[in-house]
């Protein structure tokens, strides 16, 4: 992350829309937003299916559900956040993972700039690879600063997403575990 580069751009930014950068209201401005942009982009170049870590033997043959797993995201379009929920659910081949190694998988492909629409694909893929997973299923709904700032401006609009893997891929197999997670 070039810090110096953010805060730069910054500067430039509040100029371009006619705003006094060295303001006293906004004199640290440009520190915060490099600061804030340090987090929200932290999973770039990040591997999600290393953060998996450790594998344990699976002694258990039926579903893990994580469900209500909080994520923060940029949208690549706007480069303005949404927030939302994710659910996943794997059928275990021969491993598992901690439980709290999902949610960083989460975390992780959140942590850079998305489209909701990609990142419910590509936590399902991390969490396929990385478990070799029979099945996969991955839900996200989520608000959209794009949607509920500008535009449509339409704040309470929730955006639903859904990837399925493996097994899941099948209707039928998907349906209980759709149940649960709509539970």
């Amino acid at each position: 992350m070039q810090s110096d580069r953010i805060k730069a751009a910054v500067v430039e930014l509040l100029i371009a829309i006619g705003e006094d950068p060295s303001r006293k209201e906004l004199a640290s401005t440009p520190t915060k937003f490099a600061e804030a942009y340090e987090s929200f982009f932290k999973g770039i170049g990040v591997d999600p299916v290393s953060v998996i870590g450790e594998t344990f033997p699976a002694e258990n043959s039926e579903a893990v559900i994580l469900k209500d797993i909080e994520l923060v995201s940029i949208c690549e379009h706007h480069l303005l956040p949404f927030t939302g929920l994710a659910a996943v659910a794997y059928l275990p081949n021969e491993r598992i993972a901690g439980l709290g190694r999902i949610a960083s998988v989460v975390e992780v492909l959140a942590s850079r700039p998305q489209l909701q629409e990609n990142l419910t694909s590509e936590i399902a893929d991390a969490i396929a690879e990385g478990l070799d997973a029979k099945g996969v299923i991955v839900v996200l709904e989520a608000k959209h600063q794009c949607v509920a700032s500008r535009g449509a401006r339409q704040p309470e609009v929730n955006t639903i997403t859904f990837a399925s893997r493996g097994v899941y891929t099948d209707p039928v197999n998907r349906a209980e575990i759709m149940g649960l997670i709509n539970r």
